[in-house]
């Protein structure tokens, strides 16, 4: 089964098709990352109106790519939430109506969802139960992913205040660092001298002892730090404190993971969403994977930000089970998994 997958959650413009085994035929993506630089940071009606414009173009393009023809889809799928509202609407009445006017089904898909799929797209099926970190802009969540035909999902901890990516962002432009925050800090750590040597940072924990993350913490500590330089008149050595910041944070990120996998029968980790790009994060999480006698799944890093591939190939698996979505289904920005 071949479906076209629609993504525009945020502020990547995607299109691609894949069947339900994961086989990606083709993707494309539109970015908005200059167009929201000078802000730094999303701008949710600047996005809409972007996705407005890149949508039908990435579209074709990918139809282009698949050397496809509309008659040769078997459904159409697109992302309904989480995401911003204005952009959600964009993709998912783009598809719907894309669906209804060729006589195609349709398939809402669940964006984390799809982030979880993404260790799928074109390898192997991943074994299951695993214990899925989900680490981006907008969601720090742990999920067990059990077996069967379509997987089963229990949410196991997810931050209490700020997503990682987002403590990323504004780590980075306290450093007056460029936007985006997660390849400027990851540079900027791999520039220092000292490392994280001289600056601490105290591990994030929640008062009720829960497995739950919180970043906001740490990101004020980061702050004071910053604070603390100007007003001493020292010149802050931005890359010791990135290269300590992104340490606790990966640490934090590995150890919690790991506290899942204990508390399951899981067979594998795996890490999916715009932060599992950073390479210290994906080396660590590796090499505790290796230590606990486990497999890792990691995607490439062009599956894991934001991509329409990982949502055709969910749409197509939900599809292929006889699943269908009707037409007033309606966009979910806070929509959960």
């Amino acid at each position: 089964m071949l479906v076209l997958g629609i993504e525009s959650s945020c502020d990547e413009t995607a299109a691609a098709i894949a069947d339900e085994h994961g086989h990606v035929v083709a993707s494309v993506i539109a970015s908005q990352l200059k167009l929201h630089a000078e802000y730094g940071g999303v701008v949710p009606e600047l996005a809409s109106r972007q996705h407005l414009q890149d949508l039908p173009v990435v579209a074709g393009q990918a139809m282009e790519q698949a050397q496809m023809s509309w008659d040769q889809l078997d459904g159409i799928a697109a992302t309904h939430g989480p995401g911003l509202m204005g952009s959600l609407l964009v993709g998912l009445c783009w598809a719907k109506a894309a669906a209804f006017a060729r006589g195609l089904p349709f398939k809402g898909v669940n964006h984390l969802e799809g982030h979880l799929k993404a260790v799928e797209l074109n390898s192997p099926a991943a074994e299951r139960p695993f214990i899925g970190l989900v680490a981006s802009g907008g969601h720090t969540n742990l999920y067990w992913v059990g077996p069967g035909k379509l997987p089963q999902y229990r949410l196991m901890a997810q931050t209490r205040d700020d997503a990682v990516g987002e403590a990323f962002d504004k780590v980075a432009k306290l450093l007056g660092l460029p936007y985006p925050g997660g390849p400027s800090i990851e540079k900027a750590a791999r520039q220092s001298t000292v490392g994280n040597q001289g600056i601490k940072f105290t591990p994030p924990r929640l008062k009720d002892g829960s497995m739950g993350f919180s970043y906001s913490g740490i990101k004020t500590a980061v702050r004071l730090v910053v604070e603390g330089a100007k007003k001493s008149g020292q010149t802050l050595d931005a890359s010791a404190v990135a290269a300590a910041f992104q340490k606790t944070v990966i640490d934090d990120l590995v150890s919690r993971t790991l506290l899942a996998v204990r508390e399951t029968n899981a067979l594998a980790i795996a890490l999916s969403g715009g932060v599992a790009a950073n390479g210290p994060l994906r080396d660590a999480l590796t090499q505790a994977a290796q230590r606990e006698g486990l497999a890792c799944l990691i995607p490439p890093r062009e599956w894991c930000t934001d991509n329409a591939a990982m949502i055709a190939a969910v749409g197509a698996q939900r599809l292929a089970a006889g699943e269908r979505d009707g037409w007033d289904l309606p966009a979910v920005p806070y929509l959960e998994l």
